[in-house]
């Protein structure tokens, strides 16, 4: 993959930062981990945690006796980060190093899975390719979980513009491919205290 400037700006944020002082650090992600029992999600399913990097979701996954997940993220830092936590039990899981702007599945997966990637793409055209790729790699009848800055939320994150998006925008942006199972605004409290607040949309493919 070319070494954009997306890259290189996240490698040093993971270089550079304390993964348990960044603003989205979850210690145990218990609302996603809620939601994915909520929908009985079985334990043999192709899961996909976009922008998943060195998020706690694989650890969680893992211990629960989830086999086929895969990690995406943009970043080999926070790849390699997680990777180094997990210690022998990150060969359980598929480690993927691409832009999620550049991503081209080689399979479908049950589940796709994104807290707080997708609110980084702003360009139309970026978005667009966003939701075909996500078309392309759910299986029919498979399930999607995302979450994003609200219109309540912040409108930055580490020194990045985002795009901010109410139940119905967040909607209205996958109709297209997928129908909506559930919706609900979340605040997520900062590990310094700050609260912010988050769109989720659970998204069945058509």
């Amino acid at each position: 993959m070319n070494q954009n400037p997306s890259t290189s700006y996240w490698e040093n944020i993971y270089t550079t930062k304390d993964t348990q002082k960044v603003g989205w650090y979850q210690p145990r992600p218990a609302l996603t981990l809620s939601l994915i029992e909520e929908l009985s999600i079985p334990k043999d399913s192709q899961i996909i945690d976009i922008g998943g990097g060195d998020s706690y979701l694989v650890d969680n996954l893992l211990a629960d006796d989830y086999r086929n997940v895969k990690v995406l993220d943009i970043s080999s830092k926070a790849i390699n980060k997680a990777k180094l936590r997990l210690g022998e039990k990150s060969k359980l899981a598929e480690w993927i190093v691409s832009d999620v702007r550049e991503f081209k599945p080689n399979r479908q997966y049950n589940l796709w899975h994104d807290r707080a990637a997708f609110h980084f793409l702003t360009a139309e055209a970026d978005i667009s390719y966003y939701v075909e790729t996500a078309k392309n790699g759910i299986v029919e009848n498979g399930l999607m979980i995302i979450g994003t800055f609200s219109d309540k939320g912040p409108s930055t994150c580490s020194g990045l513009p985002v795009r901010q998006y109410t139940l119905d925008e967040l909607q209205q942006t996958f109709s297209p491919y997928f129908e909506t199972v559930k919706k609900f605004n979340t605040d997520h409290i900062t590990p310094s205290g700050q609260s912010q607040n988050y769109s989720f949309c659970i998204f069945r493919r058509k």
